[in-house]
């Protein structure tokens, strides 16, 4: 059984008192009838209670014996009709179970039982006669309406105080629809009594058809009303699913978490149930806590998403939420409350919250405890805008706002639940038609701040209350001749690292900071490409997706932040390991006509260290500083793809010869030897003949990364061009270049298996070694040329079957 109440204690303990005492008194009368017949009627009685259903809502059973229990009451003597009801009890207690019953259990429905029995004989037999003159039919309805009720109302009392449910409700859902089939029992028990007065007791056997009729009937109702009560959990259930999307689609929005709304609905409806709130109002808390910030789908996207301190503007159109939350809820007409605790959760309890400035009192039970908890889960987890705090430390946060912004009463709760709660809300996660336009144009009148306040809007040359107007004017005067310097030097150089290394000196002295960070736009993520500054390291290390963090967020929506949270940009968010000591983040989009090129952003350590005039001034150079650093990448790109094969990656033949002659000076200077390499592919004809040039090209990128994988850190590998490679090898020894050799010959043939499936390609590989085949590229080149040649022509006559190492002096001249 589950944990008692003492209240309920009580009142078994109560009514096992009493029906001991009725069963001692119906035992100690000497008044027994014939043996034969009480034999007979026990044994019926028996088997009655056999054929039991199970009761719906409870986990409790009901069986046919009340009927014979009733014809015992006119037919049979007390002690007679006290046994057969306890052993009727009893067999239905423990015929057929799932689960053996407490003894307190079959203590307590035997009370029950003979309680009942005892009360409907005296009723029967000394109290009904007087009152309704000896009308039979009365006083057997009578009869069978107290035994009804004496038999049920007790067990609806305890299912009551144990389950915490309404008394009536308990009753009338789990027994008053057997109160028509005891009515029936009672007609029957009058027939059987008349029927015995002519013919006979044994003739009231023939009842048993009539009981077995009964507990089909009960069968065939009971079976409906299960299938009435899976079809209205089915429909619970969608009605679930529903609020559920409804979440997701919040969550989607939000960038909150399934996690963090089940936290606040489990700790919300647990403070609920502390503080008494009725069955509806658990049920409104539980979809509410869900469903509460779906008005934010009418928020901007870049609103809600913003890591950083809102504006006011911003936050004007934030406070909508829960109006449009309230005004589409009102269209799932929910059968509880639901709609005021959505409306109303971020009013406060000093009358400072929006959208209405309810106070105290007046802001509904719900909303109250949704604020509460909600505020709470959200300090304790990280956002856009800031880490997230200890549980403890957001505990505190929330007792410090105690009678300002939370009703205390409500806070209290939540203290003194509080680690319950936390291990609850834990295991909890270890286990997974045309609407009308909605109100996003209103304005809130309520409301003084958000809860990360404001964006700070001072202006350090405008409200110094120091400068006077002379200083105002010699400091414009200052910034506009930095200003024309710095526009001036970006134009001046087309080596990226040389612009952004001007614009950093540039412009620390127009706006201080203590880290400065440019990020280019690369495959949908930013990539840093100059920083310096405190945390170099750490800015250095970061691969910025688009749309998250700082920087991130101002790229996607090419809106600037001031004085954003430097901890939140991504890589290092959730990892302790990794903490920033900056506090402040000025950031702008570097747009072009072309879109945005990166974003410039400047950290500082200090709080809300950086001002709208900072701001101004990154704005009015942003477009020009776009415009160099794209200037200079396209110029980047020109130059790499002057020296680099754009197929490949490897550096092309230009590049070749000038690596060669610089490792041919830097080997005579060392006195070491440098061996180049000429690879050429055979079959590659065949290749493209047969699988196309799409395939041939994955050969070559294929051949190229094999190459570089299969060479030493210094080695250098280039592509001549066509099928053709040169790996420049320096102080290469001889038995290292067969190895090398054998190597290349291999990856090529692997190659042509991973791509085509079949063994159709290799390679031919000629060398030449620096001092002893030549002084200079061209020498070197030509003899490991021939050599190549000399190899290749080996394949094509079917001579060179085996890839074994070929000296200078068995390669034949080369014939031209």
């Amino acid at each position: 059984m589950k944990a008692l109440s003492n209240r309920a204690r009580l009142f078994i303990g109560a009514m096992i008192t009493l029906g001991g005492l009725s069963i001692a008194s119906a035992l100690f009368q000497a008044t027994w009838g014939d043996p034969a017949r009480f034999l007979c009627f026990l044994a019926v009685a028996m088997l009655a209670s056999c054929l039991k259903v199970k009761l719906p809502g409870v986990n409790g059973t009901m069986s046919v014996v009340f009927l014979f229990i009733l014809v015992g009451i006119l037919m049979l003597r007390l002690p007679e009709v006290m046994v057969l009801s306890c052993a009727g009890t009893l067999m239905q207690c423990f015929w057929r179970v799932r689960n053996r019953p407490q003894s307190l259990q079959v203590a307590f429905n035997l009370a029950s039982m003979s309680t009942a029995v005892y009360v409907a004989e005296l009723a029967f037999h000394q109290v009904l006669p007087r009152f309704m003159s000896g009308s039979m039919p009365m006083m057997l309805a009578a009869t069978a309406t107290i035994f009804f009720a004496v038999n049920t109302i007790p067990v609806a009392i305890v299912i009551s105080l144990t389950e915490n449910k309404p008394i009536a409700r308990v009753w009338s859902e789990c027994y008053f629809w057997s109160f028509p089939y005891y009515l029936i029992g009672a007609a029957v028990a009058g027939l059987v009594s008349v029927v015995e007065r002519f013919f006979g007791w044994q003739t009231s056997l023939f009842v048993l058809p009539i009981v077995y009729f009964i507990y089909r009937s009960y069968r065939l109702y009971l079976d409906r009303l299960e299938g009435e009560k899976e079809h209205a959990e089915e429909v619970a259930a969608l009605h679930l699913r529903t609020i559920e999307a409804l979440a997701l689609a919040i969550e989607a929005k939000d960038h909150t978490t399934h996690t963090h709304l089940r936290r606040v609905q489990i700790y919300a409806v647990e403070i609920g149930k502390e503080l008494g709130l009725n069955e509806g109002e658990l049920n409104a808390l539980r979809a509410a806590a869900v469903l509460h910030d779906i008005g934010k789908l009418a928020v901007p996207e870049h609103i809600i998403s913003k890591p950083g301190k809102l504006t006011p503007e911003e936050f004007e159109k934030m406070k909508i939420h829960p109006v449009v939350g309230a005004e589409i809820l009102e269209r799932v007409k929910f059968p509880y409350a639901v709609v005021p605790i959505v409306r109303a959760h971020h009013e406060k309890w000093d009358g400072t919250g929006y959208p209405y400035g309810l106070q105290g009192e007046q802001i509904p039970i719900g909303a109250r405890i949704l604020a509460v908890v909600d505020c709470l889960d959200a300090l304790a987890s990280n956002r856009q805008y800031r880490r997230a705090l200890s549980l403890e430390q957001a505990l505190q946060k929330v007792r410090d706002d105690s009678g300002k912004h939370f009703d205390p009463r409500v806070v209290q709760a939540l203290v003194r639940r509080f680690e319950d709660l936390e291990s609850m809300a834990q295991d909890h996660a270890a286990k997974q038609p045309p609407v009308a336009r909605l109100s996003t144009e209103v304005k809130i009148e309520n409301g003084k701040a958000p809860a990360a306040g404001f964006e700070i809007s001072g202006d350090a040359t405008l409200q110094s209350p120091t400068m006077d107007f002379l200083g105002m004017i010699a400091a414009a005067r200052q910034e506009v001749q930095t200003l024309y310097e710095l526009t001036q030097s970006l134009g001046t150089s087309l080596s990226l690292d040389d612009t952004l290394s001007v614009l950093s000196v540039r412009l620390k002295r127009l706006i201080p900071h203590d880290c400065i960070a440019i990020y280019n736009c690369k495959d949908e993520k930013l990539v840093p490409e100059y920083v310096n500054g405190d945390d170099f390291r750490l800015f250095s290390s970061l691969q910025i997706p688009m749309g998250e963090g700082v920087s991130g967020w101002v790229a996607q929506n090419r809106k600037p932040i001031l004085n954003g949270n430097p901890s939140v940009e991504p890589g290092y968010l959730d990892d302790p390991a990794k903490f920033s000591t900056l506090r402040s983040a000025l950031a702008v989009p570097l747009e072009t006509a072309n879109g945005v090129v990166g974003v410039l952003a400047l950290y500082a350590g200090a709080g809300d260290a950086f001002t709208r005039d900072h701001l101004r001034v990154l704005l009015a150079i942003s477009s020009k500083v776009a415009l160099s650093i794209e200037n200079a990448l396209r110029y980047r790109i020109a130059e790499n793809s002057a020296t680099t094969d754009y197929l490949t990656g490897l550096p092309n033949a230009r590049s070749l010869f000038l690596h060669l002659d610089s490792e041919i000076s830097r080997c005579r200077r060392a006195g070491q030897p440098v061996t180049v390499l000429v690879c050429d592919l055979d079959g590659f004809k065949q290749v493209n003949d047969r699988f196309g040039h799409l395939e041939g090209n994955r050969v070559l990128r294929l051949v190229s990364a094999k190459l570089k994988i299969a060479c030493r850190e210094y080695d250098y590998v280039a592509r001549m061009g066509g099928d053709e490679f040169v790996v420049v090898m320096p102080g290469l020894r001889n038995e290292a270049l067969r190895e090398a050799m054998d190597r290349f010959r291999r990856l090529a043939v692997e190659a042509g298996q991973e791509v085509c499936g079949a063994r159709i390609l290799s390679m031919s590989v000629g060398f030449a070694t620096y001092p002893d085949h030549g002084t200079d590229a061209e020498q070197l080149l030509a003899e490991a040329d021939r050599r190549m040649y000399a190899e290749k022509q080996l394949h094509h006559n079917g001579l060179y079957t085996d890839m074994h190492f070929v000296t200078a002096e068995a390669v034949p001249a080369r014939v031209c």
